[in-house]
């Protein structure tokens, strides 16, 4: 994975990563942590469901990794 910021200005560079945020922002709750462990902790789980559970629509309702374990494996 690399770091990757967006140029000044473009508010379209990092739409992808915005809307993904968005998401847990309104999924969590906005819940407010008294210590940061508890917030990743909350986090880390809640992305484990959003990958291995949670339907997405742009998948055709599946999983993301029911989606990528149908994909036919690359020679």
């Amino acid at each position: 994975m690399r770091q990757s910021m967006s140029r000044a200005a473009n508010c379209y560079d990092n739409a992808f990563m915005e809307s993904c945020f968005g998401t847990i922002k309104t999924e969590l709750e906005m819940t407010e942590y008294e210590h940061s462990r508890q917030a990743r902790s909350e986090i880390a789980s809640y992305l484990d469901y959003y990958n291995t559970e949670r339907r997405h629509s742009a998948l055709d309702y599946l999983s993301p990794a029911a989606f990528e374990a149908q994909l036919p494996l690359s020679p």
